[in-house]
C-alpha cells in the first residue's frame, strides 16, 4: 500500500479477551484435533497473528474466509467475524474543533500531502505540528484530524500531554497508556503495571489496525516514544512548541510549522467571528486589530470576543485599548489568556535563555542578527547564537533565515514585562547602551570600508580605537550588506538612544551612515535618520554635530532635487560651522553650495563657492574633498565654454580619485569627462569615457551610478540617431530609478516618450559628491 489517502482499512479495533469468532474457532479446532500453529500453516498467517485473534483481535475479512474454508464452517466463522465487528465500540476521542475555524489552507494541504507518503513496514507515520504559543497548533491538528477521520475506521485516540500547561505537570506516558488501553477495551484489572509492559500491550492492540492518534502539547521526545504504535497502518499527530529534534531519527516523520497567520487569513478569522457587517463598517480598524494581535489566532479570537461584547462600531475602541493595555486586554480567564500561554514557555527556559529573551525586547527594530543579540546580552557571539537558537526552537523567536530573527509584537510585550519585573533600571539601560554602541561601532567600521578615502571626522570613530575594522567587515561589499540588513533598524535604534538619554550616540550613528546613503540612495530611511539625528544633536548641545547633520540633510534634498530646501540647509550648515570654528564643516558646505549654483547655471557663484572650498580642503589636507570640488569646477568650466580647462580640471580630479582608490569617485569623474567631450561634439570620445565609467561603477557595485551612465549613453546615442539603442539604455535606467523611487523617473519617461524626435537630451550639470 503506497499511502493512507483514500484507503479504507479492514477490520476493527482489537479487543482483549475472547470474541464469538475466537470461541467458535477454538471449538472447531478442538473438534478436528488441530493446533493453532497448524491452523496458521493452513491459512497462511503467522502463529503470532493468530494468537492475537485468539485473544480478541478481530480478524480481517480474508482471514475469516480462509478459516471458514479450512475448517468447513459453512460461512459461520465469516458471519461471526462480521457480527463481532458490528458490536465493537470504536474509540472516537477527538475533541470538537474551535468554532469558526478559518485559514491555515497551506498547512492543511501539507498535512493532507503527508498521508500520501509511502508506508514503511513497522513504522507509523508521525506528523508533527510545531509553532509559537497561541498560533493555533491544537486547533489545526483537530480540524485536520476530523477531516481525515474516515480514513481510520478503527478509531481515533486523543491525549493532551500538558507539555506547556501552566501549573499542571506534563502528563506521563504511563498515564496516557492507561487511558488508551482502557479506551481500547482492556479491563482495568488486566492493564499491566510498568511503562514498558503497557507500551507493549498498546502496540499489540494496534497491530494491523488503522488508528489516528493525536498527541497534543508535547514537550519532549521521551514523552512520545512509548505512545507510538508499531504498525504502519497508524498515523500519529503531535503538536508541540518545540520541533522535537531527534524524533525523526526514530520514526517516519513529517513536519508542519505554523506561525502567525498571513494578514488576509487573520482578517478572515475576525470576519467569521465578529460578523461581516461590522467588519465592513470598520475594515481598516479590523486590519489594525489583526496587527495588534500579531496575527496570532488565540489573540485574534480573544480580541474578537472583546469586540462582540461592545456595541456596534467597537472595533476601533478595542484597537485603542490594545495599543495602551496590550496583554491585559487579551485575557478572558486564566485558561484563555495570551500572557499565560506565553508564560508556560518562558518558565520552561533556563536562566541564560530567559535573560536573552528579556533583553531582546530592548531591540526596537523589526528583526536582528546574532551580533546584535550578543551586544544586547553582553555575551560572546557563539553563546548568543546558542541561546537564540534555543529560543527559536521553542518558537519564542522566529528564524527568518540567513542568521536573522524576529520577536513578534505580543512576545516583545511579554518579554518587556518580564524585563521590568526581573531586571533593574540600571541593567535595562545598560542593555540599550550596549546595543547602541554596537550599532555605532559597526557603522564606523562600515564607513571605513565603504569610503576609506574620507578624512575621518573628529570624535566619530572613538569607539573603534584599538579595533581592526576588518574584524567587523572584510571589505566594502560585506559592509554594504550589513548596512542593508540593518536599514529597518537604524531609525528605531536612534530614537531609542535619544529616549534613553544617549543623544551623542544617536547623532553619531546617523552621520556615520552618510556614505552608505550616498551610495545606495535609501531615500526614506536617509531622511528619517537625519531628522532624528538633528534632534539628537540639539539634545546633546553639540553645535558642530548639528552643522554636520544639516549638511547631510542638504545633500539628501539636493539629490531629491528640492534645491531651495537644500540651499537653506547648506547655508545653515555653513553658519553653524563658522560659528563653532569648524573648517571641515565650512569646506563641505561651500562645496554643496557650489554644486547647487552649478545646477542652476549660476556659474560665477558656483566658482566663488568652489574656490573657497578648495582653499579650505587644501589647508586641511582633505584630498577627497579637493577632488570632488575640482570636478565641480570642471562643470563650471564646461558650462562657460572653457572645455580645455574643463578637461584638465576634471582629469586632475580623476587622478586624485585613482590615488585615493576611490572607485565611486572615479566612476563619477569619468562620466563628467564624457559630458565635456559631448559638449565639444566629440560623441564617440564621450561614449568611450562612459564605457569606462560604466565598467568602474559596476565593479564598485554603484547601482545608481550604473543607471546614471546608462542615461548618459542613451542621450548620446539618441543624438547619433541610434534611437532603439538609446531607448534600451534609458529603459535600463528607468527600471532602476523606479525601484528606488528616484525623481529621475520623470526624466526617463520623458526621454522614452520623445525618443523618435530630434529634440536633444539635456547635458548633465554637476552633482553633490
Amino acid at each position: 500500500m503506497s499511502g493512507f489517502a483514500g484507503v479504507m482499512a479492514e477490520g476493527s479495533v482489537q479487543r482483549p479477551g475472547s470474541t464469538a469468532f475466537s470461541r467458535e474457532l477454538a471449538r472447531l479446532l478442538t473438534r478436528r484435533g488441530l493446533s493453532w500453529r497448524k491452523l496458521a500453516e493452513l491459512v497462511g498467517y503467522t502463529p503470532s497473528w493468530l494468537s492475537k485473534v485468539k485473544n480478541g483481535a478481530p480478524p480481517s475479512a480474508d482471514l475469516a474466509r480462509r478459516c471458514d474454508e479450512v475448517l468447513e464452517a459453512g460461512g459461520k466463522l465469516a458471519a461471526l467475524a462480521v457480527a463481532d465487528l458490528e458490536t465493537t465500540v470504536l474509540p472516537a476521542q477527538l475533541p470538537a474543533v474551535t468554532a469558526g475555524f478559518s485559514g491555515r489552507s497551506e498547512q492543511l494541504r501539507a498535512l493532507h500531502a503527508a498521508l500520501s507518503a509511502p508506508e514503511q513496514v513497522g513504522a507509523p507515520l508521525v506528523v508533527t505540528i510545531d509553532g509559537p504559543p497561541g498560533a493555533g497548533k491544537t486547533t489545526l491538528a483537530l480540524r485536520w484530524a476530523h477531516e481525515v477521520a474516515a480514513l481510520f475506521p478503527d478509531g481515533q485516540l486523543y491525549a493532551n500531554l500538558r507539555g506547556y500547561s501552566g501549573a499542571q505537570c506534563p502528563l506521563g506516558a504511563d498515564e496516557v497508556l492507561e487511558e488508551f488501553l482502557s479506551t481500547l477495551g482492556m479491563p482495568a484489572d488486566r492493564i499491566p503495571s510498568g511503562l514498558g509492559r503497557r507500551a507493549g500491550l498498546y502496540r499489540s492492540l494496534l497491530a494491523g489496525r488503522r488508528v489516528l492518534v493525536v498527541l497534543d502539547n508535547a514537550a519532549q521526545v521521551a514523552q512520545l516514544e512509548p505512545l507510538l504504535p508499531g504498525s504502519a497502518g497508524c498515523v500519529v499527530v503531535v503538536t508541540s512548541r518545540s520541533p522535537l529534534p531527534g524524533l525523526g531519527v526514530r520514526v517516519h516523520t513529517r513536519r508542519v510549522t505554523v506561525r502567525s497567520m498571513p494578514p488576509e487569513e487573520s482578517f478572515a478569522l475576525l470576519r467569521n467571528v465578529i460578523g461581516p457587517e461590522r467588519v465592513n463598517e470598520e475594515p481598516e480598524a479590523v486590519r489594525a486589530l489583526a496587527r495588534h494581535c500579531a496575527h496570532l489566532p488565540l489573540a485574534l479570537r480573544i480580541a474578537a470576543e472583546r469586540v462582540l461584547s461592545r456595541p456596534p462600531g467597537g472595533v476601533a475602541e478595542v484597537v485603542d485599548q490594545l495599543a495602551t493595555t496590550g496583554l491585559d486586554l487579551l485575557a478572558i480567564d486564566d485558561a484563555t489568556a495570551v500572557r499565560g500561554v506565553f508564560s508556560w514557555s518562558y518558565r520552561a527556559l533556563d536562566d541564560e535563555s530567559a535573560r536573552m529573551f528579556r533583553v531582546l525586547s530592548s531591540h526596537p527594530g523589526p528583526q536582528f542578527g546574532v551580533a546584535a543579540a550578543a551586544a544586547l546580552a553582553g555575551v560572546p557571539q557563539g553563546q548568543a547564537r546558542r541561546l537564540i537558537e534555543a529560543l527559536a526552537d521553542v518558537h519564542l523567536l522566529e528564524s527568518l533565515g540567513d542568521g536573522r530573527y524576529r520577536l513578534h509584537d505580543l512576545l516583545r510585550l511579554y518579554a518587556a514585562e518580564r524585563a521590568r519585573a526581573e531586571d533593574s533600571d540600571t541593567d535595562r539601560r545598560q542593555v540599550v547602551c550596549g546595543l547602541t554602541e554596537w550599532y555605532v561601532r559597526s557603522a564606523a567600521a562600515a564607513a571605513l570600508q565603504i569610503a576609506p578615502y574620507r578624512a575621518p571626522l573628529p570624535t566619530l570613530f572613538d569607539l573603534l580605537e584599538g579595533a581592526d575594522p576588518e574584524v567587523f567587515f572584510e571589505d566594502a561589499a560585506t559592509a554594504l550588506r550589513w548596512c542593508e540588513s540593518e536599514m529597518y533598524n537604524v531609525v528605531p535604534v536612534i530614537q531609542q538612544a535619544v529616549e534613553h538619554g544617549m543623544p551623542e550616540l544617536a547623532w553619531k550613528l546617523a552621520v556615520l551612515l552618510y556614505d552608505y546613503f550616498l551610495f545606495r540612495k535609501a531615500w526614506s530611511t536617509w531622511l528619517a535618520v537625519d531628522e532624528v539625528a538633528l534632534r539628537a544633536a540639539r539634545a546633546a548641545g553639540d553645535r558642530r554635530a548639528e552643522g554636520w547633520v544639516y549638511a547631510n540633510l542638504a545633500a539628501f534634498h539636493f539629490w531629491r532635487r528640492d534645491f531651495d530646501l537644500s540651499e537653506t540647509e547648506f547655508e545653515q550648515a555653513l553658519a553653524v560651522a563658522t560659528e563653532v570654528g569648524d573648517p571641515h564643516g565650512q569646506a563641505w558646505a561651500f562645496y554643496g553650495l557650489a554644486c547647487l549654483s552649478c545646477e542652476r547655471n549660476q556659474n560665477t557663484r558656483a566658482r566663488e563657492y568652489a574656490e573657497q572650498a578648495l582653499a579650505l580642503f587644501d589647508r586641511l589636507g582633505e584630498q577627497d574633498g579637493e577632488a570632488a570640488t575640482l570636478a565641480t569646477m570642471g562643470d563650471v568650466y564646461r558650462q562657460t565654454g572653457q572645455s580645455d580647462t574643463a578637461i584638465r580640471t576634471t582629469q586632475r580630479a580623476l587622478r586624485a580619485c585613482v590615488k585615493l582608490h576611490n572607485r565611486y569617485g572615479q566612476g563619477r569623474k569619468l562620466a563628467k569627462l564624457a559630458e565635456v567631450h559631448r559638449a565639444r561634439g566629440e560623441r564617440e570620445r564621450a561614449l568611450h569615457y562612459l564605457d569606462l565609467s560604466l565598467r568602474v561603477r559596476r565593479e564598485a557595485d554603484d547601482r545608481w551610478g550604473v543607471a546614471d551612465s546608462h542615461v548618459r549613453r542613451g542621450d548620446i546615442l539618441h543624438e547619433l540617431g541610434k534611437v532603439e539603442a538609446a531607448r534600451a539604455e534609458w529603459q535600463n535606467a528607468l527600471d532602476f530609478y523606479t525601484t528606488i523611487d528616484d525623481p529621475r523617473v520623470v526624466d526617463m519617461r520623458e526621454r522614452l516618450g520623445i525618443a523618435g524626435s530630434p529634440r536633444p537630451a539635456p547635458v548633465f550639470p554637476g552633482t553633490v559628491h
